[in-house]
């Protein structure tokens, strides 16, 4: 399915009772129609639906909503995964092997049956396009020249993958519920793949569908996505052919809304039924308000400030550990992220395996000042910060900018959209940047392999975690991070998650400053509607109307 042009998302729009805003102007809309669920939400990180390109955090709940996986996160006992196109699996002895036995009789939302070979294209795809999240699978061994022979279909409705290393089983299976694993409609997308022409960096003839699934789709999940428009709205149609609990609902539209404040007066005008980004006092005026209600989810999502290893002054552990006393956590805490987060200063987030719940540093300006001077830097210097312009990234940043400059830190914000700032880091451009860290899966390695792990520090490197983001070369930590995925036994396991805390806590480019608390305003008009445990398990096929 193409992209619907601009025309045609306003009319579809508009014919759900939610024309965009298209201006800056105030505009009236329609309450939202009983049959479609309406979502407020800042969606400007997404820039692309693609599942194998795929690597933020709003585009995970989409794909969540409408692609399906060998085997997902249980959101009621997050210790747990549950089959999903699998119907049961099998590990070896040598724990090389995984072999998937997939349900029987499925099909995509184009009506083609799901089998193996879907599977298996899903995840050669995924390694051979080389994209942001590639390295989940690529980190088992999996390369362009093997992977079709270490994923591969047995027969129509088996999956075998081999690994080359006898990892912890619940990793692997862990890794298997992360976006990148969604299976794709292979039938379909090799018919809308684009020619490319070989190079050394790129040695395929194809684009594997990835010019068409950057706003397509070709996925089995409860919904199937009509249409995306970057700033504008993500509009998913329920799946006729959806094997599970039937979706509540004919539609789904996520509208992209960057303010608080707007949110929430959409939501007490029953313009949307869902406002996904409300700060503290739109959330308490929220909850007072007839006919509305708040609810809110712990999750595995951590907001932190970096610091690029790339400038001179800020790759000096003295500057990196300042930095840690120049953030007024009580403040914070108290205000900006009232109701809605909890200061957390380590990698792993409350729940996961090996978690520490430590937090040491306090606001300590005269701290910040000695270390500063022992670092030959006692006058200060000026550094650029790169800030998402929504709430709470922005509060945090000013409340670090002002906080900064009592100990003769200049900080020079520069606001842009998601897609701005995201790339910008990506690209090790940034002096400071503040981001939000979700794993990627229920296990402790999704955060530790990107904040304590970086195997090659070259700007060329294919596995870019956030401490190669940030320049920070560690080849000890980096030992340290892959000896844990082969300890099956648990309890060593989290001691060597404690440790690699510790040290990151101690050294590391990271001031971790808060664990999120998702919250959200609804419409009681709304049942069914949970936040799950984590960014890709708030499913909405169970949400309905009155």
């Amino acid at each position: 399915m193409n992209m619907l042009s601009g025309k045609t998302m306003r009319m579809l729009l508009a014919g759900a009772g939610v024309t965009m805003v298209m201006s800056l102007a105030p505009q009236a809309f329609a309450a939202s129609p009983a049959d479609t669920l309406v979502i407020g939400f800042a969606i400007d990180d997404i820039i692309s639906i693609d599942p194998a390109e795929a690597f933020e955090l709003s585009t995970a709940e989409v794909t969540a909503n409408s692609y399906n996986l060998l085997v997902r996160l249980n959101p009621d006992k997050t210790s747990e995964v549950v089959n999903e196109l699998a119907d049961s699996w099998t590990i070896s002895d040598d724990k090389l092997t995984y072999t998937f036995k997939l349900k029987p009789g499925l099909k995509f939302a184009s009506g083609n049956p799901i089998t193996a070979e879907d599977v298996a294209y899903s995840f050669e795809r995924a390694v051979k396009l080389d994209k942001s999240p590639a390295f989940l699978l690529t980190q088992f061994g999996l390369t362009g020249d093997n992977v079709t022979e270490k994923a591969k279909a047995a027969d129509e409705l088996t999956f075998t993958l081999t690994v080359d290393k006898p990892y912890a089983p619940s990793f692997v299976l862990n890794v298997l519920t992360s976006t990148v694993a969604s299976v794709v409609d292979k039938k379909l997308v090799v018919s809308k793949a684009k020619p490319v022409t070989p190079t050394a960096e790129y040695k395929y003839d194809t684009d594997f569908g990835n010019e068409f699934l950057k706003t397509g789709y070709a996925g089995s999940g409860p919904y199937k996505v009509l249409a995306w428009k970057a700033n504008e709205a993500v509009v998913m149609e329920a799946n006729p052919n959806y094997f599970g609990e039937k979706p509540k609902l004919k539609r789904v539209i996520y509208r992209y809304m960057k303010e608080s404040a707007t949110q929430r007066l959409a939501l007490e005008t029953g313009d949307i039924d869902i406002a996904r980004n409300l700060e503290p006092g739109d959330l308490a005026a929220v909850s007072k308000k007839d006919g509305l209600a708040t609810t809110s989810a712990p999750k595995g999502t951590i907001y932190y400030i970096s610091l690029n290893q790339k400038n001179a002054n800020l790759a000096k552990p003295e500057v990196r550990e300042a930095f840690k006393y120049l953030v007024d956590y009580d403040a914070i805490g108290e205000t900006i992220i009232k109701g809605i987060g909890e200061i957390h200063q380590t990698f792993l987030p409350k729940g996961q395996l090996g978690a520490l719940n430590e937090n040491p540093y306090k606001f300590d300006v005269a701290k910040a000042k000695e270390l500063l001077a022992k670092a030959g830097l006692k006058d200060g210097f000026t550094v650029s910060f790169d800030v998402r312009n929504t709430q709470p990234v922005t509060g945090i940043a000013e409340s670090f900018q002002q906080t900064a400059a009592q100990a003769g830190i200049k900080v020079d914000i520069i606001p842009g959209d998601g897609k701005q700032t995201l790339t910008k880091y990506r690209a090790r451009q940034h002096d400071l940047y503040i981001g939000q860290w979700g794993s990627d899966y229920f296990d402790p390695n999704s955060n530790a392999e990107t904040f304590s792990s970086n195997p090659n520090n070259a700007d060329d490197a294919k596995t870019k975690t956030l401490a190669w983001r940030n320049a920070w070369d560690i080849p000890e930590l980096t030992k340290e991070t892959q000896s844990a995925l082969l300890e099956t036994d648990a309890a060593k396991r989290a001691a060597i998650y404690e440790d690699l805390q510790k040290k990151v806590l101690a050294d590391g480019p990271f001031v971790n400053i808060f664990q999120q608390v998702e919250v959200a305003g609804y419409s009681k008009k709304l049942k069914g509607f949970k936040l799950g445990p984590s960014f890709d398990t708030n499913f909405v096929n169970t949400v309905s109307k009155d």
